[in-house]
């Protein structure tokens, strides 16, 4: 099963640590998104971003 990815400039679904996948696969850096807030331009054009560890929110 295939992690779903996200395009930069899309609205982060939920808030959490992102990792930046490359066209070809490879593995970049994570970055910090919050949910609502757009994502952030990625280094490479062609990259994605694909959700690593969601934030735990205690009630």
């Amino acid at each position: 099963m295939t992690a779903k990815t996200f395009k930069p400039g899309q609205k982060a679904p939920t808030s959490g640590q992102c990792a930046i996948n490359g066209a070809r696969g490879g593995k970049g850096p994570e970055r910090t998104v919050v949910r609502g807030e757009p994502l952030p331009p990625t280094p490479s054009p062609g990259s994605r971003y694909r959700l690593v560890d969601p934030t735990r929110h205690k009630p």
